[in-house]
């Protein structure tokens, strides 16, 4: 067993995009002892204007059986959007959130969320009770531009009448050509915190082959089996998966890899 006051501090990447959420995140790794940075993989922003058909989802939410939101960004940018329609939220409408921080944001509105518990994926929603039989049911999936659509793809399967009502757009941080190869250097990064396929997509692309290569020292914790694939495809060697990504399972796998260090 490592001894926990032989622990030498260390140097770790937050990648959240900017909020709430990462500071959170950064106060509770600062507290546990480690210095910490944070660069943004994702940008979020919210689109300047809905299509017609986007403004009909949120004017007609009574219509739904079910609306799902598939992050904590989506209740931020999706109850702002449905506020302004709706002073007094339908009732009997079945709501999900993918994990329990999302749920939590949901509480702040007054709305009591499903979730799938510890599995915080498409996967984990698609395996709800409430959502197995849906066959001529109404649902509507509030989430960012892009992204995966497994969730819709399978309630559509199922029968379900799927919308999406897209509420945000995530995008690139903006950097010049090696400033994050030269910032992980400097900082001298010895674990850098995914929390989503794409903010790792991201830090491909912010990182040339060459770069990825000299940074293979570098431990990621990433939040699912399948980023962690998509990490070791990309050259990283020393990945460690965390059950989810909560800020409490982050900080559980940077245990874990703490201990497999010895530091």
């Amino acid at each position: 067993m490592v001894d926990e006051s032989a622990f030498v501090s260390r140097r770790i990447l937050v990648t959240r995009p900017a909020g709430d959420a990462s500071d959170l995140l950064c106060a509770a790794l600062k507290s546990d002892g480690y210095e910490v940075f944070s660069q943004p993989l994702l940008v979020l922003q919210g689109l300047p204007q809905l299509t017609v058909a986007q403004c009909q989802m949120v004017l007609h939410l009574d219509r739904y059986q079910h609306v799902i939101f598939i992050s904590s960004n989506a209740v931020n940018f999706g109850m702002a959007l449905i506020e302004d329609h709706w002073s007094k939220l339908p009732i009997d409408l079945n709501w999900y959130a993918i994990g329990a921080a999302t749920a939590a944001k949901l509480g702040r509105f007054g709305v009591f969320a499903f979730t799938p518990g510890s599995v915080m994926t498409s996967e984990g929603l698609l395996s709800l009770p409430l959502l197995q039989n849906v066959r001529d049911q109404r649902v509507l999936i509030v989430k960012g531009q892009g992204g995966r659509d497994t969730l819709a793809q399978e309630l559509t399967r199922r029968g379900a009448l799927v919308d999406e009502l897209c509420c945000y757009s995530r995008g690139l941080p903006q950097m010049p050509a090696g400033e994050l190869a030269a910032n992980l250097s400097q900082w001298c990064i010895d674990v850098i915190m995914i929390t989503s396929g794409e903010g790792l997509s991201n830090l491909q692309v912010l990182l040339t082959p060459a770069e990825t290569t000299k940074l293979r020292r570098i431990s990621l914790i990433v939040p699912s089996q399948r980023v962690a694939n998509m990490a070791q495809s990309a050259g990283f060697d020393q990945v460690v998966t965390a059950e989810n990504a909560s800020d409490l399972a982050m900080l559980r796998a940077l245990k874990e890899w703490r201990r497999g260090t010895g530091g």
